[in-house]
């Protein structure tokens, strides 16, 4: 899998995981997928940024985040 993939997934996966768990804390039940899936989510990104050689810098993810859909659009 392209690092761009993994670390845009990931971001998208960690970002969908904050509203569903504050919407199960309001609810009182326990936050077990969005726990589940901030964990899968964050493990991506890390797995992004310590396979692309050098890293993935802060200011680059915007051009990862274009290229990965042109990517899905092409």
């Amino acid at each position: 899998m392209n690092t761009d993939i993994a670390l845009v997934t990931g971001l998208v996966m960690v970002v969908l995981s904050i509203p569903a768990i504050f919407s199960a804390f309001s609810e009182g039940r326990a936050p077990r997928v969005a726990a589940v899936l901030l964990v899968v989510g964050g493990v991506m990104v890390v797995w992004a940024m310590h396979g692309k050689p050098g890293g993935i810098r802060l200011e680059e993810i915007p051009a990862a985040v274009v290229r990965v859909v042109a990517m899905v659009l092409n």
